[in-house]
């Protein structure tokens, strides 16, 4: 259920209040409708409203009922509609305290209407009833409502009211909670869930504050916004002690009436006589001993439009006190009435006013306003209204005093007064008595003649038309001005033109509609055209090439911004990566990381991006069993292997078994191997690679034969092993080798 949003502005609120209910009757769409109570008048203090969305159910009377302060005399209620076109169907009246002081039965405010009263009296309250007195709490909540709750509890701890949290309702707005406590010792704590109270100053908005009131005085007042989660306040609640009776005359029918007597006493002795008690007025009542007034009473207003075609958008507003009602003709009509209520006697104005789309408007418009009894009270009728000119006339509903208006009341007469309502000397004009002729009336004298028979002037038929020979409708055979004549108005007079007048009656030149953009701010404005065809297009700066990277297409004002396109990687991870190009040309080449030096063991062809992983090429002997093999080396030189030749001369000598004249003299020699390597074995060397110039030596062979083969401790052995070993001969020799 949807709270009533009450607004009561004041830090005391009086216990003494007056009761106002609001009636509101919706139409089919309630959620247009809402309204505020102001104090004094429009835009005052704010007393109560209702927002937009308030009403949801349509076609049905509504009633919300709100409090204020006894001491108001003074309220404006305004009501709105969020669409503009009033409450169609609907109705809505307010009451103070049971009397009716706004009644607006139909619906055509449109937009919004103000209503400025003056509030009656109201009974005083009946003393509250044993079982609870009535009292109000007034949060004025801070921007974060839906933190703040509050409770009241008993003596035993028992929660006799509470309210919140808020979050339906609108920063900063003070909430009203009626309660109705039980007599005793009370407790009162407000809670904020966040902990900082109601001190909304901590976060740039405005710091609320608390107020219980019973009775009209003040119990609980809570000025200190930063309380912290919470705030605890004792109090005593107690019964009202009524006001004193007011005795007095209660009967309104009596002349004695005391609207703010409480009891009714024997004091109404005259009964009241209805009726104009001014002796000096036209319509006295001598019987009469009370004036009373008609506050208000149904008027009629007639629009006039002369070419029936409606008001297109323009409006006219009546004006009485601080009341505004708009009216509109926009259905093609030559006339158009409504109903309007107004408070009488009092001036009502009327403004009427012209929307730019409607320039010929105020040619064609007119409107009447009349009373209940029929008579004129405003009347302009076309042509033409006079846009944003005031019209001034006064209501009258009957029942007050008129004053005598002496005057001849024939209208035959010379000095007829069609405003005397008391009837005195007429007086008739000597001469041509019959209006058919031109000398009717020629003789002005003030001479008194009651004679109509007199027709010794009347000589020339009279022709009635316009005399004026610069008027548009001159007639020369004319002598008597009718006053009618026509001023001549040039202008052209062809209604499919653009410059068509139609209050023209002389053929002037006549201008063809040339349709286009009429707005020199927009891209497409025509300069030529006279009548704007809704085509306008605002500009659209942008890129307008369409061979650019960032071409708009739905630029119309080139604002030198294009950028060609630049192909390439746009993708950042790529190797190939180009951070100015801004069209993918799908190129981009992902990262290989490895060996990039072809120098390298290691080299790869396929990758990209070095890894810092190249190896160095080591050229050398990697079989273990040669003599020079290489541990560092990583790539197998077969060539420059080096295996000893096991022969008795050692490893000390520098010829291998891979030298092909070492191997050649070893075998033509044995003695070479078997024994020490002498000259005969190095010119043997030097002749097999061709640098031995002189005769080939030769030897004299000595038998040298092994005798036996032992280890280092002596114990007989066998070759093959990796170990030493000695090698003992026949010619007493002896070798250590040392066998792989």
């Amino acid at each position: 259920m949807k709270k009533l949003l009450l607004l009561l502005l004041l830090p005391i609120i009086t216990f003494a209040q007056k009761e106002v209910v609001i009636h509101i009757k919706t139409d089919s769409y309630p959620g247009e409708t809402k309204w505020t109570l102001y104090k004094d008048a429009y835009q005052g203090d704010t007393i109560a409203y209702v927002p937009y969305g308030h009403y949801t159910q349509g076609n049905t009377m509504h009633q919300d009922t709100v409090y204020m302060a006894d001491s108001i005399t003074n309220i404006s209620f305004v009501i709105f509609d969020g669409y503009g076109d009033g409450i169609v169907n609907g109705e809505y009246y307010v009451t103070v305290c049971g009397d009716t002081i706004v009644d607006y039965p139909v619906s055509t405010f449109t937009t919004g209407l103000i209503h400025n009263r003056t509030v009656p009296q109201c009974m005083p309250q009946p003393p509250p009833s044993s079982s609870c007195v009535p009292a109000m709490v007034n949060i004025n909540l801070d921007q974060y409502q839906s933190e703040t709750t509050w409770n009241i509890k008993d003596s035993t701890g028992a929660i006799v009211a509470a309210g919140g949290p808020y979050s339906n309702a609108p920063d900063y707005e003070p909430q009203f909670e009626p309660v109705c406590l039980p007599t005793g010792n009370l407790t009162f704590t407000i809670y904020d869930s966040y902990g900082d109270g109601l001190a909304g100053s901590l976060w740039g908005g405005q710091d609320g504050s608390y107020y219980l009131i019973q009775c009209g005085d003040t119990l609980v007042h809570g000025t200190v916004a930063n309380f912290g989660t919470d705030s605890t306040h004792t109090f005593i609640s107690d019964t009202c002690v009524p006001p004193p009776p007011v005795p007095g005359c209660m009967d309104e029918n009596y002349l004695e009436y005391n609207p703010l007597a409480t009891v009714s006493d024997s004091s109404c002795l005259t009964m009241k006589v209805i009726g104009c008690t001014d002796s000096t007025m036209f319509n006295y009542d001598s019987t009469a001993n009370y004036m009373d007034y008609v506050d208000s009473c149904d008027y009629t207003l007639i629009l006039h439009d002369l070419v029936g075609n409606g008001w297109v958008g323009s409006k006219l507003e009546i004006y009485q006190g601080d009341d505004t009602t708009v009216f509109y003709m926009n259905t093609p009509s030559l006339n158009q009435s409504f109903t309007i209520q107004l408070d009488a006697p009092e001036i009502v104005k009327a403004k009427f006013f012209v929307t730019s789309q409607a320039q010929h408007t105020a040619l064609e418009c007119g409107f009447t306003l009349r009373n209940p009894m029929g008579d004129t009270v405003l009347s302009v009728t076309p042509p033409f209204i006079v846009p944003f000119q005031t019209y001034t006339g006064t209501t009258y509903c009957g029942n007050e005093c008129i004053e005598i208006v002496n005057g001849c009341m024939d209208s035959l007469a010379f000095n007829y007064n069609s405003l005397a309502n008391t009837a005195e000397q007429c007086y008739y004009v000597p001469g041509c008595t019959s209006p058919a002729y031109l000398e009717y009336h020629i003789d002005t004298s003030n001479a008194v003649y009651s004679d109509f028979n007199i027709q010794d002037s009347c000589q020339t038929l009279a022709v009635f038309g316009c005399t004026d020979s610069t008027a548009f409708n001159y007639e020369s055979e004319a002598n008597v001005d009718n006053g009618g004549c026509v001023p001549i108005i040039y202008g052209c007079m062809e209604s499919l033109a653009f410059n068509y007048n139609p209050l023209a009656n002389t053929p002037d030149s006549c201008i063809a509609y040339l349709y286009g953009c009429t707005d020199p701010t927009m891209f497409n404005y025509n300069p030529l055209a006279n009548a704007d065809d809704g085509s306008c297009e605002p500009y659209v700066f942008g890129c307008t090439d369409s061979t650019m990277f960032n071409f708009n297409p739905l630029a119309n004002a080139d604002n030198n911004s294009c950028v060609p396109y630049i192909y390439g990687c746009t993708d950042p991870s790529m190797l190939n990566y180009n951070p100015q190009a801004n069209t993918e040309d799908f190129s981009c080449i992902p990262y290989i990381y490895g060996c990039t030096d072809s120098t390298a063991l290691n080299y790869d062809s396929t990758a990209n991006t070095d890894n810092g992983s190249c190896v160095a090429v080591v050229e050398g002997c990697m079989d273990q069993n040669a003599w020079n093999y290489d541990v560092l080396a990583n790539v197998h030189d077969m060539a420059s292997c080096l295996y000893a030749a096991n022969c008795v001369t050692g490893p000390g000598n520098p010829y291998w078994l891979n030298d092909s004249c070492y191997a050649w003299v070893i075998e033509v020699d044995e003695y070479c191997c078997e024994n020490e390597w002498d000259t005969v074995c190095q010119a043997t060397y030097e002749y097999c690679d061709g640098t031995w110039s002189g005769p080939l030596l030769t030897r004299t062979v000595i038998e040298k034969k092994l005798l036996a083969i032992t280890d280092i401790l002596g114990r007989p052995a066998k070759p093959g092993s990796k170990q030493v070993l000695f090698f003992i001969y026949s010619d007493g020799t002896v070798e250590k080798k040392y066998t792989r």
